[in-house]
């Protein structure tokens, strides 16, 4: 009995200093953890400041570790692409056939970072290209203006009749306002009128001033606010806003709504004085269109989203009036006036020095919208090459806007039915008119090469055209399953 007790108070001993020794184990990995020991080494990651020292001696010295082995490569390099134009035409001459896609269509395929075509069907490989265009513009914009170019939207005062002008810098979207609830998650952030006239406020009360007449200045682009090449149809039955360098929303009465504005910088005026009037500043007397007086001194300013998250969005969306916009101050950024003309002038020669030949191609706009705008093909693909280049960093946000098939853009509700497997490998700009649709833009094949590619109809009868739409997210998805 003795021995069996004696056995049983040894195990107890036993399990209270196993016990100890493992809640000592534990005090001590936790002291070294969070520093409780002085002379230890973190094990934390650093934060950049000087290494931990002890309190009788030097810094603790650092562990030098081993670096670690390479990592294996989680796709083969894909640039340059080397595609087979056998492998390519075996994908795609069934689906390019399709009967949806009318009398005429062009589909053209090519290795990223590759000259020439590897594989073309359709002739004349030239078509009515609609929102494709602003493959162009964009990328003529960013290679003339630079990728973190703003764009000011300014009030100046004039001390001798305590007068104000606002006036407009071209951004293509400055809001009204964004809602507190929406900040966090709109991308990109615009500038708003209420910043505009708060800071327009605090500097006029700073000098006692709370009554003042506005006018507004549009001056910055010129030329006629609807394109004359553009269906009589499109601004009473609000496709697309007048373009001004003032306004507001793109031009619409309300924020994602169809209706626009009859005036956009009229409009952009009167929102301008209802906020100056929130912030104790009353306007007296209806806005007024007036040119910025010489002598005046500018007194609040805001700035749009750098160029290159525009250009994102425009891409993304397919926004008509931005790009619009962004055709115009191409030209001011020349030191021209921006007009139309002069915007499509300075883009063949921008165009030109990255290696886009715009030869065979007629423009009459910035947004595709024009019925007669025309394009090669080949066209597309230079540019589609060009803003991928590793040459041309600053043009990278025309492949970073591009919508992501059945995720992101104009491309979210797309893919997701008929065609699946191409769902997050196709990243493709979209082109839609009346009887015009068209896919651009780039794609991984099955053995992780990037094709470049152009699939467009612009024949295409108006009762087939959800059926061409889905032709078109075929033909892509082939290409992604081509062993090329």
């Amino acid at each position: 009995m003795r021995s069996l007790w004696s056995g049983v108070s040894a195990m107890r001993r036993l399990l209270s200093v196993s016990a100890v020794v493992a809640a000592l184990a534990v005090l001590a990995l936790g002291g070294l953890y969070f520093d409780l020991f002085p002379g230890t080494q973190s094990t934390r990651p650093s934060t950049g400041g000087p290494p931990p020292t002890s309190p009788t001696g030097p810094p603790a010295a650092h562990v030098a570790l081993p670096p670690p082995p390479p990592a294996n490569p989680v796709l083969a390099p894909s640039w340059p692409a080397s595609l087979s134009a056998r492998a390519v035409a075996r994908r795609l001459a069934r689906p390019a056939a399709a009967s949806a896609l009318g009398r005429h269509r062009v589909v053209a395929v090519a290795g990223l970072g590759q000259p020439g075509l590897v594989w073309e069907t359709g002739s004349p490989a030239r078509i009515m290209p609609a929102s494709l265009t602003k493959l162009l513009t964009t990328s003529a914009t960013l290679a003339e203006l630079g990728r973190q170019t703003r764009f000011f939207t300014t009030v100046t005062a004039d001390p001798r009749t305590r007068s104000i002008v606002l006036v407009g810098g071209g951004d293509p979207l400055l809001a009204v306002s964004v809602p507190p609830a929406a900040a966090a998650s709109t991308y990109p952030r615009p500038a708003t009128l209420r910043e505009l006239a708060q800071q327009t406020a605090a500097a006029l009360k700073d000098d006692g001033v709370r009554r003042v007449r506005l006018g507004y200045d549009t001056t910055l682009f010129t030329g006629p606010a609807v394109n004359p090449h553009w269906p009589a149809t499109y601004i009473p039955q609000n496709v697309v806003s007048p373009i001004s360098a003032l306004w507001v929303n793109e031009g619409r009465e309300v924020p994602g709504y169809v209706q626009r504005a009859a005036d956009p910088a009229m409009f952009a005026a009167q929102q301008f004085a209802v906020e100056l009037a929130t912030f104790g500043v009353k306007v007296l007397g209806p806005p007024a269109p007036r040119t910025n007086p010489a002598g005046s001194i500018q007194v609040a300013s805001v700035a749009s989203p750098p160029l290159a998250e525009i250009v994102e969005h425009i891409i993304s969306v397919s926004d008509n009036e931005g790009a619009e916009v962004l055709l115009r101050q191409l030209a001011v950024g020349a030191g021209l006036s921006g007009s139309v003309t002069n915007g499509l002038r300075v883009e063949v020669g921008v165009l030109a020095g990255l290696g886009i030949s715009l030869s065979g191609a007629t423009l009459y706009d910035g947004s595709g919208l024009s019925r007669q705008d025309r394009l090669p093909v080949r066209t597309i693909i230079a540019a589609l090459q060009a803003t991928a280049a590793p040459a041309n960093p600053d043009l990278r946000s025309v492949i970073t806007g591009l919508p992501v098939a059945g995720f992101s853009g104009s491309l979210w509700y797309r893919f997701v039915d008929d065609s699946k497997a191409g769902v997050g490998l196709v990243r493709a700009k979209t082109g839609t008119l009346t009887g015009v649709h068209g896919l651009a833009g780039l794609v991984l094949t099955r053995d992780n090469q990037v094709a470049v590619f152009v699939a467009a109809a612009d024949k295409v009868k108006v009762p087939k055209t959800l059926a061409a739409r889905a032709d078109l997210d075929r033909i892509a998805t082939a290409l992604s399953g081509c062993g090329c």
